[in-house]
């Protein structure tokens, strides 16, 4: 890096420091300091989720499933669009009409009793600690692998004092500040990370001769997956599986059928629900949902596919497709251009630990030390406590960091040992049967099965659908049997949910005449609203890439799909208000 270049970032860090320092001024109380006092509008929240799940590891990421898998591997997280989709649709309303300050909170206000107690606890805990730290971990991880290729810490020693620098500096805005020092910088983080992105893509696509020539550089390796959008071809009429692709049939069905409803963030997820509680109200939390989508899945793909594609081609004897994406932007970038892929790389990495320390010290303080330890502690206390957690949870994520080699292998991890709660997650807010202890267990259930059959040598699961099928149908029979022989919510429980959140769909009914409450919409008219959304986000994100990679098939369909799907939604919703018109 040139001198000019190193200027950049240091300017950058020392703005972002000072930001969240002047930020600090407006934490008041608990709710200023982990919900932005539910001032958030629904496009700054939007930004600030799209900019959490934008950290230095995800391009990373991005270029090892293309190296390895082609373009077929994106689906290990496109799936989760389903999921996303849901949360804008059906449960963005749902969580800001809860009213509470963190989703294990929520536990004690859907469940009553010890249970629920234990669930809240327990919960807290695991996605605060061992979840949330394997988190903070793994992006640590690709910061330095980062730091390595660009020349900035050749050493381990240099590395481990860059991450200590710049872990430093997070912790300190972020634990100064709160979610509003969080949320700000997100927005800042975000325009510089699309930024260094597209510049990354740009060059790497100039460098291979062109989008043409790119193009036809990637099909003369006889590849075939590099450039398949899904895990098969169509070859003389017949249908045949790409091997080269890695993706095996169970594996490719877990992506599609089971992986974005088994998991425990199949109704919004920790960070993007403390988001969503952070917006003023409904219409702001749906929005939120509707601007992360968007920059999630159809702005971001196509630079990080582009660059390791490019990858591919300029760097053919690369053996950690993972370090293509730096290394690609130290080669081909000039000065400032560099500079500022640099910034962005450091700012994703800084937006991603900002949110997941400032959201484990949420459950540290408010749902472990506030609720068990010491309720009646006042605000100037738990802001203190919050702080203390912060540093806690820095210092253990890159503890983790040490101890990992490889981002793909720890985003596998993290989604085995987070799967099988998710349908009950789904089910509780439509089912009124549902109770604290079939949480519990699912929840319980599902980290051990995924564990064990991660890691524990001779429980280990080696393909990855058939390890999230088993872990799936083991914690579904494990909460149902527990279920079963547990009694139901208390009526005061039940009751005092549905007046508060006011559920849609026949699990409620009866509640709901008991209650005199009328839902907001009719299940059928979440379901109609899910999957014209999916159609309209899966549409354009394959009609995209389509276009883009001149394949005039899927970008014409997907242009079409989506299109359809608007339309669609359009009518559901003049139907909608014609109906309330008349019932009013």
């Amino acid at each position: 890096m040139a001198k000019i270049d190193w200027l950049i970032l240091i300017s950058y860090l020392v703005a972002s420091l000072m930001l969240g320092l002047w930020l600090s001024r407006r934490n008041r109380d608990q709710a200023d300091y982990f919900v932005a006092g539910r001032q958030l509008k629904g496009w700054l929240a939007g930004a600030s989720m799209a900019a959490t799940t934008f950290s230095v590891d995800t391009p990373l990421y991005v270029a090892g499933l293309v190296g390895v898998r082609g373009l077929a591997g994106n689906w290990e997280w496109w799936s989760f669009g389903v999921a996303h989709v849901a949360m804008a649709v059906v449960f963005a309303p749902l969580w800001r009409r809860s009213g509470v300050l963190t989703d294990a909170a929520f536990t004690e206000l859907r469940y009553g009793g010890p249970t629920a107690a234990w669930l809240r606890g327990i919960k807290a805990f695991l996605f605060a600690l061992p979840i949330n730290c394997i988190g903070i971990g793994y992006a640590f991880l690709a910061m330095a692998k980062v730091s390595e290729a660009l020349g900035l810490a050749p050493t381990p020693a240099a590395r481990l004092q860059l991450l200590a620098i710049v872990g430093v500096l997070v912790l300190v805005y972020t634990a100064a500040g709160g979610l509003w020092a969080v949320v700000v910088t997100d927005m800042l983080q975000l325009v510089l990370a699309l930024a260094g992105a597209l510049a990354v893509a740009f060059y790497a696509v100039q460098a291979a001769g062109g989008m043409d020539a790119l193009l036809a550089s990637v099909r003369e390796l006889n590849r075939p997956e590099l450039l398949s959008l899904v895990p098969w071809q169509l070859e003389g009429g017949r249908f045949s599986w790409i091997e080269g692709a890695g993706i095996s049939v169970p594996t490719f069905t877990a992506y599609i059928a089971l992986q974005w409803w088994s998991f425990r963030r199949s109704d919004g997820g920790g960070e993007f629900i403390q988001r969503l509680l952070a917006t003023r109200d409904e219409r702001q939390a749906r929005i939120a949902s509707w601007v992360f989508l968007g920059v999630n899945y159809l702005l971001r793909s196509w630079p990080w596919i582009l660059v390791a594609l490019a990858a591919v081609v300029l760097l053919p004897e690369s053996t950690d497709w993972e370090q293509s994406y730096p290394l690609l932007a130290v080669k081909l970038l000039p000065p400032v251009a560099l500079g500022l892929v640099v910034v962005s790389l450091v700012a994703a990495f800084m937006s991603t630990v900002s949110t997941a320390v400032n959201w484990g010290a949420s459950y540290l303080t408010h749902d472990l030390y506030q609720r068990f330890m010491r309720p009646e502690a006042k605000d100037r206390e738990l802001l203190l406590v919050g702080q203390l957690a912060s540093v806690v949870l820095v210092a253990l994520g890159v503890l983790t960091a040490l101890l990992s080699t490889n981002i793909g292998t720890v985003f596998r991890l993290v989604i085995a040992i987070g799967t099988g709660p998710g349908v009950v997650l789904v089910l509780r807010w439509f089912w009124w049967r549902i109770n604290a202890a079939a949480e519990l267990a699912a929840m319980l259930g599902g980290f051990l099965v995924g564990f064990s059959t991660s890691v524990v040598p001779f429980l280990r699961i080696d393909d990855y659908g058939v390890r999230l099928l088993v872990t799936t149908v083991l914690t579904a029979v494990l909460w149902i049997l527990v279920m079963l022989a547990t009694p139901p919510e208390s009526a005061e429980v039940l009751e005092r949910f549905v007046l508060q959140v006011r559920p849609a769909g026949p699990g409620w009914a009866g509640w709901r005449r008991r209650t005199g409450v009328e839902p907001q919409e009719t299940l059928l008219d979440l379901v109609s609203q899910l999957v014209l959304s999916c159609a309209v986000l899966f549409g354009a994100l394959l009609g995209i890439g389509g276009f883009l990679l001149k394949l005039p098939v899927w970008g014409w369909g997907g242009l079409v799909v989506a299109v359809l799907a608007v339309l669609g939604l359009q009518q559901r919703f003049r139907l909608q208000a014609g109906l309330r018109g008349i019932s009013s």
